[in-house]
């Protein structure tokens, strides 16, 4: 076993059960403590941002983490939180170790927190694991096993954006601010008149910069595009041109994405990356005769790079499941290109992740027939299909042939294995697959000890948790971003934010950047679990604070934090707002949240929100806002005085 046992008076303290002793083994290991037992020490609150308008709290909002720009007020002292349990030949290759899949072996399935710092958590006697996180690099490690799930970096990479922010920081905080009023007061055609007064040094890092601050938002994103492009001195490169198109494609804003691109042809600007960036946002909407159609007008622009824009249309289809859409082009283009093994290896994808097993391995077999050689990245596809299909067995098969005749498994082959126990809960069964990746001289990386954390933490078997961090600290194997939103996770879960939010914090002091979905987490758990509506609220603004944009997510949880709190006016203001950006209309109990207004008796308020609904196309929930102020306006009627002073009913 590669995993240490743990000191005695830790295997004492993993007897304990309960979410309480699960918080508190995560906060020891994630290093939420200092070596000597005290708590990371804790900012008062600062004001909020003079540019956001619309939220008033009710109470002062403590940061999530200390801000440079002024010195901290020291919090008054408050008792300690409690943690509660509610808180070349088809015959040579099969000697090589690949088989033929049977059409009917595999059954056909369907296609498709108090304040955050608080106060601190005192660490228990013996904290087993405080020093294990402690001693990380503030360096950002990545997985190396697959691909991240955010794809917001397309158009513009993650260090042009770093380089943005750090080289103009003031002029971008600026112009981002001034948008930020504008939309916040729903006075889009002041837009221009605003950023023309502050007149900003425009460059492409501070454009980048600015797109990626409301890449979310594509209304005001795409109207400062275009003052950029009209204020005169500055002119779009094709790195902010594919920034633009790649906002307006995830908005599936296609009119004005596909007139984006024709206007990167006339200035001269186009590139491969905004033909896939087109490709993919069609393929991503099911707008499949759009994404050939992008296909073939790359052809005309002479970007045609023979098979492999073929294998990227194919890819783009592949990622979202299409695998009859998928077959139908691969069909279509075949005589025109000649597929490789990208191309059967991206139609393996689309049928696996449309759940269809038995497409999947017909394409294996017609692989094999063509006289191409999988390698480990086919397996690799085939192997997480089965396992996604519940196909353990046949999965088990190809990953022991692999092991035996080739090609071997990598470190993503034994991920996707141990993650697969671990969700099933057989943790002797993951810790096996992991001790015989270790022995097959193939190293775990990031993705694998999450893995393990995450099966151990929801096993609460926090020994093992303990075992794991020693194991990966001593191996060189940093945590990642990933590593920590794994143990936000596993608290938020249990509807404990505020320890959570300790982890965060340990987070930001390693130099580890938290994503959208690390702020969304914590809200969710605020605003329900902990049902702390001014510690959601300073998530929010820590958020913002950080630059991060909102996504409709993070809308939702905000949004549906204020109804649940009895604030339907603030909630209110953000449904504008997010309309305002052209963002569609939230998720959320719109039956509640009229019935609040209805106590106030505020009808016009709802009419107002009723038109603004439907223009986002979004009419049964205009058709709920009208119905209930029609309620509000006849029972207002009915409550009139009349001229003697008394109800009339």
């Amino acid at each position: 076993m590669a995993v240490k046992p743990i000191p005695t008076a830790a295997a004492a303290a993993a007897t304990l059960h309960g979410d309480q002793q699960v918080a508190a083994a995560l906060l020891a290991a994630a290093g939420a403590l200092r070596g000597d037992g005290d708590a990371v020490p804790v900012p008062g609150a600062l004001p909020p941002r003079p540019h956001r308008r619309l939220h008033r709290a009710h109470c002062p909002l403590p940061p999530l983490l200390p801000h440079t720009s002024r010195p901290p007020r020291v919090p008054a002292p408050v008792p300690p939180p409690h943690l509660t349990s509610g808180s070349s030949g088809a015959g040579r290759h099969r000697g090589a170790g690949v088989f033929p899949l049977p059409s009917c072996a595999i059954p056909q399935l369907s296609a498709r927190s108090s304040s955050l710092p608080g106060s601190p958590l005192l660490a228990p006697p013996g904290c087993w694991a405080a020093h294990w996180l402690l001693g990380f690099s503030a360096s950002r490690f990545l997985s190396t096993s697959g691909a991240s799930d955010d794809d917001d970096n397309e158009g513009g990479s993650s260090e042009q954006e770093a380089a943005a922010a750090s080289g103009q920081p003031e002029h971008v905080a600026r112009v981002c601010a001034a948008i930020a009023d504008v939309v916040a007061a729903g006075a889009d055609a002041n837009l221009e008149a605003a950023l023309s007064a502050l007149s900003p040094p425009l460059s492409e890092a501070l454009v980048l910069a600015v797109l990626d601050r409301f890449k979310h938002a594509h209304r005001p994103s795409h109207r400062f595009f275009r003052w950029a492009a009209a204020s005169g001195g500055f002119v779009h490169t094709t790195i902010t041109y594919c920034k633009m198109v790649h906002i307006l494609g995830k908005a599936r804003q296609f009119e004005s994405m596909v007139a984006l691109v024709q206007e990167m042809g006339k200035a001269g600007a186009l590139s491969m990356d905004a033909f896939k960036i087109a490709i993919k946002s069609f393929a991503a909407a099911g707008e499949i005769k759009n994404a050939v159609g992008v296909f073939e007008l790359m052809r005309k622009n002479g970007f045609d790079d023979g098979v492999e824009s073929f294998n990227c249309l194919l890819v783009a289809l592949a990622q979202e499941g299409l695998g009859r859409e998928a077959r139908q082009v691969f069909e279509k283009l075949r005589d025109r290109y000649t597929p490789d093994l990208r191309s059967y290896a991206a139609l393996l994808l689309a049928w696996c992740n449309a759940r269809n097993l038995v497409e999947a391995g017909r394409v294996w077999n017609e692989m094999l027939e063509k006289g191409m050689e999988p390698d480990v990245v086919v397996h690799n596809t085939m192997i997480e299909g089965l396992l996604r299909g519940q196909r353990r067995p046949e999965a088990m098969k190809m990953f022991e042939l692999m092991k035996a005749k080739g090609p071997p498994p990598n470190a993503r082959t034994y991920t996707m294995l141990i993650r697969d126990h671990c969700k099933r809960g057989k943790m002797d069964m993951a810790m096996r697959c992991f001790d015989e990746m270790q022995e097959a001289r193939c190293q775990p990386d990031v993705a694998t000890y999450t893995c393990l954390l995450v099966g151990y933490g929801n096993a609460k078997r926090m020994d093992r948790v303990t075992a794991v961090l020693e194991d990966m600290t001593q191996k060189g194997c940093l945590p990642d971003s990933q590593t920590y939103n794994a143990l936000i996770k596993l608290l938020t879960n249990r509807h404990m934010p505020d320890d959570a939010a300790r982890i965060y914090k340990k987070m930001i002091k390693k130099g580890l950047e938290p994503t959208i979905h690390t702020y969304n987490m914590m809200m969710k758990s605020y605003f329900l679990g902990g049902r702390n509506y001014p510690m959601g609220c300073a998530v929010w603004e820590e958020m913002h604070q950080k630059g991060i944009c909102p996504d409709v997510n993070s809308y939702t949880v905000f949004i549906n934090g204020h109804i649940r709190h009895g604030r339907p006016e603030e909630a209110c203001k953000y449904i504008e707002e997010m309309i305002n950006k052209g963002m569609k209309a939230p998720q959320i109990d719109y039956n509640k949240f009229a019935a609040d207004f209805s106590k106030a008796g505020k009808p016009d308020i709802l009419y107002e929100l009723a038109q603004k609904v439907e223009f986002a196309g979004k009419s049964d929930v205009s058709n709920v806002f009208h119905q209930w102020a029609e309620r509000m306006k006849s029972r207002i009627k009915r409550t009139v005085p009349n001229q003697t002073g008394n109800r009339m009913f």
